[in-house]
């Protein structure tokens, strides 16, 4: 694949350095990003990885790390005491779906509400439904 954006040089320490935090055990990368942060107040970005470890970096046999989850599924495990209104409240929270179809989706928990929205989405609609009594899991 060709670009004909100009290719960045770096200085030889940079090279190395870089080098040297690729090949880092995970172990080892969590401890410098603890560092950075608690001494230098440095955080890496919102919702982004300070340090990828490239493919088969690490000591040998290490686990490779999870990645961060970035999509959540919205669980309903019981509607509780009120169901009528915990259809209402999953038919305000799923715009289109139909009364016939919000009251099976309640009465067949646990079931998913939503799924891959954003932990923020994930919270506001466990909030919404435990607001009326149900209960919410988020995975």
């Amino acid at each position: 694949m060709a670009t004909d954006a100009p290719v960045r040089e770096f200085s030889q320490k940079i090279k190395e350095l870089g080098d040297a935090i690729v090949a880092l055990p995970l172990k080892d990368v969590k401890e410098l990003n603890d560092y950075l942060e608690i001494v230098h107040g440095i955080k890496p970005a919102a919702g982004g990885v300070m340090v990828a470890a490239a493919p088969g970096a690490g000591a040998p046999g290490a686990q490779p790390a999870a990645a961060e989850k970035t999509e959540f599924d919205v669980v309903l495990e019981s509607f509780g005491a009120n169901k009528l209104k915990v259809i209402t409240a999953v038919r305000s929270l799923l715009p289109g779906i139909s009364l016939a179809d919000a009251k099976k989706l309640v009465e067949s928990a646990p079931s998913k509400i939503k799924e891959g929205v954003s932990k923020e989405e994930a919270e506001k609609i466990k909030q919404a439904l435990e607001k009326e009594g149900a209960t919410v899991s988020i995975k």
